[in-house]
């Protein structure tokens, strides 16, 4: 199958919505299919062979985070080649109304229509203002996935129609093979926490760790926080007791295989998000590695933990409630462990190659379902009709 993806969000920084679609297509070409990618890039990027680059991205303010997107003539018409030599079976588009490439894609494709949808915003008047003039390019989309519950509540109530829900999709095996690092492993004296993501970014849920740890300091010395992600560590220690910042270590940007690493090696991950997050691929991510995790009572997140079965959780941006979680799984070994092998077996639900089966599945259905039309190369359509 000729399969064309197509990812809003820009492949030079790294974000959830990019690594999905990345790890996606490499698990489509693994199984034989024919992919490519188009995603907002600088030329100069180094990219995969099955990547295109659709312009220079901007950063732009988008559901409480921000994310670097890219629209306008020059970027249309990239789209618009892109189509035109793909010739797909099917084209993937991720968050279709995103002001960027996945939009552009979507007002000019012709071919079988895929969309998933990976934001949960049901309170959205920017998405109510927009639905009118959307409605024609979104009623192009015959297949409509949504990674979690939440997104999909969001498809309805602003999009229209229903959506499957297929989750995101982990390369469980590369967590799990991950080798411990000495300097992060924990230990009795000097047990670690780890956590991964933007630490300037305040729904990541930074100030609320550095708000718990006092107390987890207190209760168990010695304990460290590694903390990996961009942004400036300074800003962060300066609002910090000397002590806390002490046991913080900031690990800045971590290649994928550190990350791994850092899951694997560390006690205990944090998970202190305070909202908009539609599914939380990093717990995934973290029980794949073994590690045994401790997030907020989001619902999305007690989706993946199964109702915390697979994982602890506390409050929603209580740092008392947190600090009192982590001093209770520092001091029992056998509570983390119980939890990291329950991880592991959950973890295996959201393995790709049972994802990316759903996945081709949805895409069967859209093919099949969808009418063919005789694609007319853009350069060669008359001014006003085909």
């Amino acid at each position: 199958m000729r399969i064309g993806i197509v990812s809003p969000y820009s492949f030079d920084v790294p974000g959830g919505v990019q690594l999905h679609v990345r790890d996606l297509a490499e698990h489509l070409i693994d199984l034989g299919h024919q992919v490519s990618v188009l995603a907002p890039a600088d030329d100069e990027t180094p990219l995969p062979p099955w990547v295109v680059a659709a312009g220079r991205a901007v950063p732009i303010r988008y559901n409480g985070s921000v994310a670097r997107l890219a629209f306008g003539p020059l970027t249309a018409a990239r789209v618009n080649r892109w189509l035109d030599r793909g010739r797909f079976d099917v084209v993937h588009i991720h968050e279709p109304t995103s002001p960027s490439v996945s939009l552009l894609a979507l007002w000019a494709v012709e071919d079988p229509v895929v969309a998933t949808f990976h934001t949960s915003t049901l309170r959205s008047r920017a998405m109510q203002a927009a639905y009118p003039v959307l409605r024609p390019s979104l009623e192009k989309i015959t297949g409509r996935i949504a990674v979690s519950e939440d997104a999909r509540q969001t498809v309805t109530t602003h999009v229209g129609g229903d959506a499957v829900v297929i989750p995101n999709g982990v390369f469980v095996d590369r967590f799990a093979g991950a080798p411990v690092r000495a300097e992060w492993r924990g230990t009795a004296e000097r047990p670690t926490l780890a956590f991964l993501g933007r630490i300037e970014e305040p729904r990541k849920g930074m100030p609320v760790l550095a708000r718990a740890l006092p107390s987890i300091l207190g209760a168990v010395p010695g304990t460290r926080a590694l903390v990996a992600g961009p942004g400036d560590p300074d800003e962060v220690r300066e609002l910090m007791a000397p002590d806390v910042a002490a046991a913080c270590e900031f690990l800045g940007p971590v290649s994928d295989a550190d990350k791994a690493s850092l899951l694997a090696s560390a006690d205990v991950y944090v998970a202190p998000n305070t909202g908009g997050e539609s599914f939380g691929i990093i717990l995934i991510e973290a029980m794949s590695a073994g590690a045994a995790v401790l997030a907020s009572d989001l619902p999305a997140f007690l989706r993946v933990l199964d109702d915390g079965r697979t994982g602890a959780t506390f409050r929603n941006g209580d740092a008392d409630d947190l600090a009192a979680t982590a001093v209770r799984l520092l001091r029992s070994p056998a509570r983390r462990a119980e939890l990291a092998a329950l991880g592991r077996t959950r973890a295996r639900r959201f393995d790709w190659s049972v994802v990316a089966r759903d996945i081709v599945a949805v895409y069967e259905m859209t093919v099949s379902s969808t009418p063919r039309t005789v694609r007319i190369p853009r350069g060669r359509r008359a001014v006003g009709g085909r």
